[in-house]
């Protein structure tokens, strides 16, 4: 299992760092990413606080740990600021979070978070089409969510991706350790959402090809 959408106490999770990457290593995980919410202030307080403890974690678990940012809420026009700096900071993986029908997320983000070159969109809901063919360029991969209220849109989602050819990634969102999902729980979610068994595939395919991208950005081992 590969999971890159999970939060801890440094944004509105449940759990300390230390204790979700032991949760998710008990889980049989072979990759967790910590992306905390972050804004323009933000940002420079969490990334550091998760490279930290990243830092500290991998000379000790064989799972893979990564520091990263969720970009939430941000006005469009500073997402890209906020995504660079992010990188700066040591995020491994960045996401954005998108659209979702759910919340008050301002029109526009979507095709802001891609143009910036995030990894992820998350819970992008009602994307259109030229957005996803826009993330297929640059290479963002479109969540299919585990979270509730944000899963409304995953069959959507779903859809635009199958027309569009862009890629596509689970992430559980998770806030506390009931959020945690297994391959077997993500792979029902993204099957639910309307991808068929190859897709499912290429999804986790993809999750390697980010945590394969993440470890290489400062040369983590």
């Amino acid at each position: 299992m590969i999971d890159l959408h999970t939060h801890t106490l440094l944004s509105d999770g449940e759990l300390i760092p230390t204790e979700l990457a032991r949760r998710a290593e008990v889980l049989g995980f072979r990759a967790l990413g910590m992306a905390d919410h972050v804004d323009t202030m933000l940002v420079e307080v969490t990334v550091p606080r998760l490279v930290a403890v990243a830092r500290d974690l991998a000379p000790v678990m064989k799972m893979k740990v990564l520091p990263g940012a969720e970009i939430t809420h941000c006005r469009p026009e500073h997402i890209a600021r906020v995504v660079a700096r992010a990188r700066e900071l040591g995020a491994r993986v960045v996401v954005v979070h998108g659209e979702s029908p759910v919340e008050p997320v301002l029109p526009g983000t979507n095709r802001a978070a891609i143009e910036a070159g995030c990894d992820i969109l998350a819970h992008p809901g009602m994307i259109t089409e030229d957005e996803a063919r826009l993330a297929k360029e640059r290479g963002v991969l479109l969540e299919i969510s585990g979270r509730a209220g944000h899963s409304l849109g995953n069959g959507h989602v779903a859809q635009v991706a199958r027309r569009t050819g862009a890629g596509v990634i689970f992430g559980s969102d998770s806030h506390s350790p009931e959020d945690l999902r297994s391959r077997g729980d993500a792979e029902r979610v993204l099957a639910l959402a309307g991808l068929a068994p190859q897709e499912v595939s290429a999804a986790f395919e993809a999750a390697e090809r980010v945590v394969a991208r993440a470890l290489e950005r400062k040369g983590m081992t």
